[in-house]
């Protein structure tokens, strides 16, 4: 399958499942996606949160008493039609389920702010994939995610847990993850990323660095306390690109 089919599938699915979270995926796509997993676990989650708003009982709108006038001295006009129940619980709806998409935006290919901003996002937004596990992705799962006409990659990187197709900066990119001294590791294969130089990433708990290697880039994220100087060389060494990327 090829890289624009595969984001292709992730895009359509998310923006049908945030149509309609009652969605059923006939391709079995989503069998094998772990992001499209986790996006369906969340739409369903944020589902029953507004089924449970609507079913919350709202007493009906009645107006206070208004002492009487001169009708002589008023001018008549066409009645207001207060909104009911059913309406503001649309709007509702309507404006929770914005924010949820504004939120997930990154992750559905939506290209915001600096190369560093979009790095520090998506591993924000993919806690999943940072799992402290010694079981490693099969070598079919590290050949579908790093296909050989993007790049060639050995694990002498270190214990691979997560492989994942990803969107950075419009782009499907290899997402894997690798076990660290101090904890999980995120390493983003970026081919088509060129940086004329390092690029350092500093979050709240977490250190990185966008490497250039050749006319693409490779972004390590970890823990604070994790020497990534020795993570560095071995995942630089452990990647040739493609000469068609």
């Amino acid at each position: 399958m090829s890289q624009m089919s595969k984001m292709t599938n992730c895009n359509d699915y998310k923006e049908a499942l945030t149509a309609d979270p009652g969605f059923e995926d006939e391709s079995g796509h989503v069998d094998s996606c772990a992001s499209c997993q986790a996006y369906r676990s969340e739409m369903l989650a944020f589902n029953d949160k507004i089924a449970a708003a609507m079913g919350i009982d709202v007493p009906e709108l009645t107006m206070p008493e208004l002492p009487e006038v001169d009708t002589e001295k008023v001018v008549s006009l066409v009645a207001r039609r207060s909104m009911t129940k059913p309406v503001w619980f649309a709007l509702a709806a309507t404006v929770l389920l914005a924010v949820f998409v504004g939120i997930r935006a990154p992750d559905m290919g939506v290209t915001e702010g600096t190369l560093e901003e979009q790095v520090l996002a998506h591993v924000d937004h993919e806690p999943i994939a940072l799992r402290v596990t010694s079981t490693p992705v099969s070598d079919s799962r590290l050949a579908e995610v790093v296909p050989g006409d993007l790049a060639e990659m050995n694990r002498d990187a270190g214990l691979i847990t997560y492989a994942q197709s990803c969107v950075i900066n419009g782009k499907l990119i290899p997402h894997l993850v690798i076990q660290g001294e101090y904890g999980p590791v995120t390493i983003l294969l970026m081919p088509e990323e060129k940086v004329s130089a390092a690029k350092s990433l500093d979050g709240v708990n977490i250190q990185g660095v966008i490497l250039p290697v050749g006319d693409g880039s490779i972004a390590i994220i970890g823990n604070r306390e994790e020497q990534l100087e020795r993570i560095k060389k071995n995942v630089v060494d452990s990647v040739t690109w493609s000469t068609s990327t």
